[in-house]
């Protein structure tokens, strides 16, 4: 089941609007394109029992 979420993107630092799939675990990393600025994010998920907590930095 997808849950809404967000993060802040590691290179212009605009909030961006994502949807993590539960399903694929606890933990998860992917990349995905900022909407604004268009910089790619590697993003680190953590289930923390209320959500998720999501780091993003810029791919290298």
């Amino acid at each position: 089941m997808p849950f809404a979420a967000g993060f802040q993107c590691a290179g212009c630092g605009e909030w961006n609007e994502t949807v993590v799939d539960e399903s694929a675990g606890g933990k998860q990393s992917y990349i995905e394109d900022c909407q604004v600025c268009c910089k790619p994010n590697v993003l680190r998920i953590v289930w923390n029992g209320d959500g998720f907590d999501i780091h993003a930095e810029l791919e290298s």
